[in-house]
């Protein structure tokens, strides 16, 4: 997947690293959408169209495994950022690209591209 030009949803409670990840997406060219809770990214994936995600595990206490399985659903590809690393993925997301916070650009565009293969 080409980030320029994509439109990608991301999902973190942590408002620094949401505004940092936003701002290394927009400047590779991305449109970003900002969810800080899990409804409001539901509601999101409802109404726009997107081309990638990046959702943080944990947000707020809840696991946002239930996001990824309604961009499972549409065929949306996404990718998980999270300090917990992937072991504690359900068996279905256990192939999902994951990046361990901190990452950096490349971490994300390389594991956006390994989620659109």
């Amino acid at each position: 997947m080409t980030i320029d030009g994509a439109t990608i949803l991301i999902l973190g409670d942590e408002p620094i690293i949401g505004l940092a990840l936003e701002d290394m997406l927009m400047r590779h060219g991305a449109s970003v959408l900002h969810a800080s809770r899990i409804d409001e990214a539901r509601a999101l994936i409802a109404t726009k169209k997107l081309d990638s995600a990046v959702l943080d595990v944990n947000v707020h206490g809840t696991q946002s495994y239930s996001v990824a399985g309604l961009l499972a659903e549409r065929r949306i590809p996404f990718i998980f950022a999270t300090g917990y690393g992937d072991r504690s993925h359900p068996p279905e997301f256990i192939d999902i690209p994951t990046i361990a916070k901190p990452y950096s650009a490349q971490d994300i565009r390389r594991a956006l591209e390994q989620s659109s293969a």
